[in-house]
């Protein structure tokens, strides 16, 4: 029997990313973000408030990363989450985490996170939702999380899933079938 829970964001799995700009004197800042999806072959949406450090600082460098949070950096993923840039001066310090400056956009690739989308951004869409829309200019990878063929391999990676339902972490990466094959059988007559 089905039982009506009302009106939730209830889609499930959502990516945790860490999406991070620098401000306009070159300090890193990084936020944890759920609302995030790809929205074309080279688009990334962040579905992220306009009070947010973050976004008034890809506001002024017109530049973002998105990282893939993994199981072993969640205490910190978790950290850039419950925390505001517009506060805490010394967030990103904190958790002594390395950045390097993109070599593709003006914004910060954190090291420890294996997984970086670099981003320039496009728009910003401000209506009755507020999305920074970027283009992916550049996906960069730490080895440990690639397959032999060079692809990023979603067992080695280990990435972070927000569950909207309980506000739990969750972790990805048992393949349990191929897309695009798994349902062939119902093509035939």
């Amino acid at each position: 029997m089905r039982k009506d829970l009302g009106s939730l964001p209830a889609l499930y799995p959502m990516p945790v990313t860490m999406v991070a700009a620098y401000d306009e004197n070159g300090k890193v800042n990084v936020m944890n973000a759920a609302w995030v999806m790809i929205a074309a072959m080279d688009k990334i949406a962040l579905f992220i408030d306009e009070d947010h450090k973050t976004t008034k600082n890809i506001r002024k460098t017109r530049a973002f990363t998105v990282s893939i949070a993994d199981r072993d950096h969640m205490d910190v993923a978790d950290f850039f989450g419950i925390a505001t840039g517009n506060t805490m001066e010394d967030k990103f310090e904190r958790t002594g985490y390395h950045a390097v400056k993109s070599a593709h956009v003006d914004a910060p690739i954190i090291e420890e996170f294996p997984v970086c989308l670099e981003c320039q951004l496009e728009e910003i869409v401000d209506g009755s939702i507020h999305a920074v829309v970027g283009k992916i200019v550049n996906v960069s990878a730490d080895e440990k999380v690639l397959s032999e063929k060079g692809k990023i391999d979603p067992a080695k990676l280990k990435a972070l899933i927000f569950d909207q339902f309980q506000s739990g972490y969750y972790v990805s990466g048992e393949k349990v079938g191929q897309a695009w094959n798994a349902g062939k059988g119902f093509m035939k007559k």
